[in-house]
């Protein structure tokens, strides 16, 4: 039975032991295990049903460690981290021989993070190791951002939850890797676009792939609740066209009545795109214990983390 608990000292002697735990991050909980732990990493991928072509993020306590798994840094890698981090974005940098294949699938890059969370940031600094730790969720699935929802997925899988509260961001990383010493985003994420060219300047989107993908978070189908999800400009006429279907409503900032309407969460009143962000996965999380027919999302606006907003809504609905 998973154990939800704060005790960081019973954490580290389970990851010590080469077994997984489920950590808090700024950004969704992670399920973490010692990236030199071929057992671990194995389990991980087998306990999400997560294929071995896609790669994995590794969590490190501070810049300092970077150099023990990152054989180069680009300049503006390096302005990005410094801008960044402890924070929401990972960057895929080319990695050290000892880095094992089996978390990077085979590449020779690396995706790397500083987590900005006091209890994950506690964790990293007791262990003598980085840890792998992708969402904590089922391949596929809605991302948890509270402890619950871990403990939802996972029961029996996993001998505990390291509780941290809701995840403030709500949104995973955003993902940068570099060609020719160049930045270009792999995954949308908690980080706006604008931010980022704040630092460096324009930066192009390089964010799918079928098979092979350069970091997590690029293939078309992704992020997904059990219900049928359908993403829409217009709610109000979408919900009219069904009308004996049992439907959730995921809004920006506006109530929309009919009669079909089991539950409408509205994911910011103010229409504070950072709020709604952080909250977007709860609310799909409460939607989809429902048992509705379907759940109708609003598109949100194509600036700032409506972005990243709109690409997790897109590749649920696929």
């Amino acid at each position: 039975m998973t154990i939800i608990s704060d005790n960081i000292t019973k954490a580290v002697h389970i990851l010590e032991s080469e077994d997984l735990v489920a950590i808090p991050t700024e950004t969704v909980y992670g399920l973490a295990g010692n990236i030199y732990s071929d057992k671990a990493i194995r389990k991980i991928f087998e306990v999400k049903r997560r294929p071995l072509f896609n790669p994995l993020i590794v969590h490190l306590h501070s810049i300092e460690k970077l150099d023990a798994i990152v054989s180069d840094i680009p300049p503006k890698a390096q302005l990005l981290a410094e801008a960044f981090w402890p924070g929401s974005l990972t960057l895929v940098l080319k990695k050290k021989s000892s880095v094992p294949d089996i978390i990077t699938a085979g590449k020779e890059t690396v995706a790397v993070r500083i987590p900005n969370h006091p209890v994950a940031l506690e964790l990293l600094e007791k262990l003598s190791f980085p840890l792998a730790a992708p969402s904590a969720n089922p391949f596929n699935c809605v991302s948890p951002t509270k402890a619950i929802h871990v403990e939802n997925y996972f029961k029996n899988s996993i001998r505990m939850v390291l509780e941290g509260g809701d995840c403030k961001n709500g949104l995973e990383s955003t993902i940068i890797g570099f060609e020719n010493g160049e930045p270009l985003i792999y995954r949308l994420g908690s980080i706006s676009i604008e931010e980022i060219e704040d630092v460096v300047g324009k930066i192009d989107v390089k964010n799918k792939s079928k098979d092979s993908p350069d970091a997590p978070g690029m293939l078309a189908k992704h992020y997904a609740p059990k219900t049928k999800i359908y993403l829409t400009d217009n709610l109000d006429s979408f919900v009219k066209k069904y009308e004996n279907k049992r439907i959730g409503v995921l809004s920006f900032s506006k109530s929309v009545s009919a009669s079909n309407i089991e539950q409408i969460e509205i994911l910011s009143k103010s229409e504070d795109l950072k709020e709604a962000a952080s909250k977007l996965y709860g609310a799909l999380h409460s939607l989809d214990a429902l048992n509705l027919d379907m759940i109708v999302a609003q598109r949100f606006p194509d600036y700032g983390l409506g972005k990243s907003i709109n690409d997790r809504l897109e590749r649920a609905t696929k």
